[in-house]
């Protein structure tokens, strides 16, 4: 079995923070809030699910698999809008309990490679 090219993931913190994107880059945006009438950083089952970065880069690269979006070699996502920013770089460097296959499959397909 061939090794495997991890694809690498650049973190965007700070609001307003730009980077330029080629056709090899996918960008996810994490929302603070859905607008479901609580506080950022509140806990909810809705909001958790589309801040799920692990999640996200799953459905990505299976988007890609399927021929549903161009594949992709990069990847930035932008987290400025998160509240704990902190959760999303645990997912993102293994430091979070794995909740699903999905998780192993990021973990072992994506990395971080820096915060911008």
């Amino acid at each position: 079995m061939g090794r495997v090219e991890q694809i690498p993931v650049t973190l965007v913190t700070e609001p307003g923070r730009l980077l330029a994107l080629d056709a090899d880059t996918a960008l996810l945006r994490l929302p603070a809030n859905s607008g479901h009438g609580h506080e950022d950083g509140g806990q909810c089952i809705a909001c958790a699910m589309r801040t799920d970065v692990r999640a996200l880069l799953y459905d990505l690269l299976e988007s890609a698999k399927q021929g549903r979006r161009p594949p992709f070699s990069k990847v930035v996502v932008d987290a400025s809008a998160v509240p704990d920013q902190s959760v999303v770089i645990a997912a993102l460097t293994g430091r979070l309990p794995a909740q699903a296959l999905r998780d192993h499959t990021v973990a072992r397909l994506f990395y971080l490679a820096g915060a911008a």
